[in-house]
Parts: structure tokens; C-alpha cells; sequence
């Protein structure tokens, strides 16, 4: 198995950059250049590497060059403070950065060159070797690594492709975060797989996925963004309108407003697609892009996935779309492990071999699933009820006046937790919102109280984080 048979087809470009210029390479000087850097870092005798991940051809390079070799990258967040940059590169033991490193860490580098060409032939590494190596948010606990195989990575690219008709011919365009695996696994692997284009905007902006969409030289087809970047691009109407010349618009990340998506319909002339996963099992469920889209679901598991919905016991939840359950998953391309953490990696399954998501979820009877949050922060137990703060975030964006909404539960001595909701809107009142939630879901859902702000705090992919909420 060849993890980027593309790559010697491809083209992957990086740019505009803050001095207007783009990057790009292509083709054989693509592969001779991904070489080059593998070269290196077999002469290296290197176990693992480090690539400090920013939006730049050469970060790239250095991560192709690195699977190259088979040799598995961690990827870092340039974004990353002193004391989270500590703790991945104690967790992770890289033996060197490869390319560009952040100062004072100690620890060497070895150089990456874009224009270092090598036109050897190198040997495949095995399908299961690890891949790469991409941490967590940290949301429950410190980040873990988690290791992603090889084949885990094509099988997943694969059943995508089959999923939304992705071929050689497309040109994927994204200014997603490339430490993660909706930038870096979906935006830039995907494509070089397949032997397309990837464009990497540098700034998620509406004006520039416009412009990829419309440039005169292998114009996007497929276009990759997180809600908050498609609620920037339906606010500049002009920019909207030129999308509806790529192909697919694909949403990832966090639950996409269902007002956003009827605003990128109404603007674009398609609605988004919508996809599910986490760096633990890469993409499970999506949207095909020959089936329906139903705003605000997530679609259905791509072919290979098995899914199902338990209760805190462990009981089957119905599949009725209405009932919340916890999602579990089965899929050929789960992550191996948690790096140098067997007890969390064990913990992670149930017993008869599911992942355990920790998301919360409804099925439909026809298959379509949508996500109402994580269990940890978003199922509220109040009055005896079960509640998915995403159910209720979303009857709030439904409301016109409504920008945004994140909703979690807060201690109360009479219902146990309380739904308090933090909003971001223009002239509307508490009662006024309360109400519209209560006649659009049940009574016990709406919330008790609600907080204006002029923002909500978010993390680089756009999730809302919510423990700086409580």
C-alpha cells in the first residue's frame, strides 16, 4: 500500500503570504522535493520528528518528507504556549525538529529545503507503521498523542472519496490549522492521494477562498471550513456567491448553524456538506455529496463504519432521532494508540471493541445522525430530563436575532443543573428567547437563564470553550 501514489501528479501551493506572495510545488519537482527531505531524514537516523506545524510550503514539505521516510511526525501548533509546547515534546521524545523550530527548546533541528530535489526511488514503509502523531485539545485532561497508522490514513482518504466523488481532478482550498486532522489529513494528504490540487489560503478569510475558487489556474473544486469561517463568508454576500463555482463545500469541526447553512444554500446554490469525526477515528460519518443534505446533521456512516447510540449503563438507546445517546463507533481506520499511554488507549474501547466518542448523538430511523455535544460538558441533567446542549444551541440559532449560542448545564439545588444559555444577539429580549425554545423543542428544554455577550471564546478549529464559560 502507497500512502500518496498522487504525489509524483499533484500540485500543492501555499499562499497568498503576508508579503503577497504564494508557494507552490508540483508534480516530479514535488516528489523530488518530498525526497530530498526524506533523504535527510533517514541519514538522520531519527526515530520520531517533530514538524512545528504553521501554514508554509516547507512545513509541508517537511511533513511529506517525513512520511516519506516512514518516519512519524508529531505535528505541533505554532499556536502552542510555553507550558502546552512542553508537555507535547516531553510526552511525544521527537529526536529532532525537522524544518523550522520554535526558539528554546534544546532540542536539534534537522534542515528542510524546498529547492532540494532527489530523484531516488525509496521503499515503501509497512501499512501499519505509524503515521503521525496528533494531540488532542486537551479539553478533559492534558493532550494525548494520538498515533495514526498508515493505512488508517488511506483507508479513511479512500472511503471520503467514495463519499463525495473526490478524484485527481479536483482542487481542494482551505485556511484550516494544519496540526490537525481536518487541515492536514483531509486538505492536504487527501488531495496529494489522489494526485489533485491543494491551496492552502494561509488567512481562512471569505475573500480569499473566493479567490481560490475563482482563480484562472486549476480553480478550487472543493472548498474545506469550520462554522465560524462560513458565518464570515455568508456575511459578505459578494464573496458567497462566488463559491457556487466550486464543486463541494465541506463543513467540519463543530456543528454548522443550520442558519449558516441555509445562508451558504440561498447565496452559493448548494448547501454544505457536513462530515463528523476526531484525530481518534478520522471521519466516520458524512454527507454524501450525491445523497441529501440535512442541515444540521452530520449524514451517515461512510461505507466501512459501523455506529451505535448507549446510555450511561451501557444499554442501547433507540434510534428514533430523538432520544440522545453516546456514540460509539467501529471503523478500519482507528487510531493505534495513545502514545506511550496503554492504560488510556484500553479505557477508550468497551469491552466488545467500540470506541467510545464521548460525543452525544441521535440516529434517525433512516440512518442520519446528528451531534448535540460531548458528554463531558454538554449532556444537562435537570428535572430528570436528559438534555444535549446542542439541541438547544441550535433552536436558539434558529431565532433571527441570534449570532451564537453555547448552552451547558450549571449546578441547581431543585433541577440538579439549570440551562444557561450565552448569547450573542441584537434586540431581543431573555423572555423572548426562552419562549421561542420552549415551542420549538419541549418545555423542560428552554433555558433558565440567558447571558448576552459580544462574543464567544473560541479555540483555533472554532469550538467553543466552554469551561471558560462556566
Amino acid at each position: 500500500m502507497t500512502l500518496l501514489p498522487g504525489l509524483g501528479q499533484a500540485r500543492l501551493r501555499v499562499g497568498p503570504d503576508a508579503s503577497g506572495s504564494t508557494h507552490a510545488l508540483e508534480g516530479p519537482d514535488l516528489l523530488a522535493a518530498v525526497t530530498a527531505v526524506a533523504e535527510r531524514v533517514l541519514t538522520a537516523r531519527v526515530r520520531r520528528v517533530a514538524v512545528f506545524a504553521t501554514p508554509e510550503l516547507k512545513s509541508l514539505v517537511a511533513v511529506l518528507g517525513a512520511l516519506r521516510a516512514g518516519v512519524p511526525a508529531v505535528l505541533v501548533s505554532p499556536h502552542s504556549g510555553s507550558v502546552e509546547l512542553a508537555h507535547v515534546l516531553a510526552d511525544s521524545e521527537p529526536d529532532a525538529w525537522l524544518g523550522s523550530a520554535p526558539e528554546g527548546t534544546g532540542l536539534a533541528s534537522v534542515p528542510v529545503s524546498v529547492h532540494a530535489r532527489s530523484w531516488h526511488s525509496l521503499p515503501e514503509p509497512a501499512p501499519g507503521a505509524p503515521a503521525l502523531v496528533l494531540y488532542t485539545s486537551g479539553t478533559t485532561g492534558p493532550p494525548k498523542g494520538v498515533v495514526l497508522s498508515r493505512q488508517a490514513v488511506a483507508g479513511c482518504l479512500d472511503a471520503l472519496a467514495e463519499a463525495w466523488g473526490w478524484t485527481g481532478a479536483d482542487t481542494v482550498a482551505h485556511g484550516l490549522p494544519v496540526f490537525h486532522l481536518h487541515g492536514l489529513v483531509l486538505g492536504v494528504l487527501g488531495p496529494l492521494r489522489l494526485g489533485g490540487g491543494s491551496t492552502h489560503t494561509v488567512r481562512p478569510t471569505p475573500q480569499a477562498y473566493a479567490q481560490a475558487v475563482s482563480s484562472s489556474d486549476r480553480g478550487a473544486t472543493m472548498l474545506f471550513a469550520v462554522p465560524t469561517v462560513w458565518s464570515r463568508i455568508v456575511r459578505e454576500p459578494e464573496h458567497a456567491r462566488a463559491l457556487g463555482r466550486a464543486r463541494l463545500l465541506v463543513s467540519g469541526s463543530a456543528p454548522l448553524p443550520v442558519p449558516v447553512g441555509a445562508a451558504l444554500a440561498d447565496l452559493a446554490g448548494q448547501s454544505p456538506v457536513e462530515r463528523y469525526g476526531m484525530s481518534e477515528t478520522l471521519i466516520t460519518l458524512s454527507t454524501r455529496a450525491d445523497g441529501e443534505r440535512r442541515l444540521g446533521s452530520v449524514g451517515l456512516p461512510l461505507n466501512g463504519v459501523a455506529t451505535r447510540l448507549r446510555s450511561e449503563s451501557g444499554e442501547a438507546v433507540a434510534a428514533d432521532g430523538e432520544t440522545v445517546g453516546r456514540l460509539e463507533v467501529r471503523a478500519p481506520w482507528l487510531f493505534s494508540e495513545y502514545l506511550g499511554k496503554p492504560e488510556a488507549t484500553l479505557a477508550s474501547f468497551t469491552g466488545d471493541g467500540w470506541f467510545s466518542t464521548g460525543d452525544l448523538a441521535t440516529i434517525g430511523p433512516d440512518g442520519f445522525h446528528r451531534i448535540v455535544g460531548r458528554e463531558s460538558v454538554d449532556l444537562i441533567k435537570s428535572g430528570g430530563y436528559r438534555i444535549g446542549a446542542g439541541e438547544v444551541e441550535a433552536a436558539l440559532l434558529g431565532h433571527p436575532a441570534v449570532a451564537e449560542a453555547a448552552v451547558v448545564g450549571v449546578p441547581d439545588e431543585d433541577l440538579g443543573q439549570r440551562i444557561v444559555a450565552w448569547v450573542v444577539a441584537a434586540d431581543v429580549g431573555e423572555k423572548e428567547l426562552a419562549d421561542f425554545v420552549a415551542a420549538s423543542l419541549s418545555t423542560h428544554k428552554r433555558p433558565r437563564e440567558i447571558r448576552f455577550v459580544s462574543e464567544l471564546p473560541r479555540n483555533q478549529m472554532g469550538k467553543v470553550l466552554k469551561k471558560e464559560l462556566r
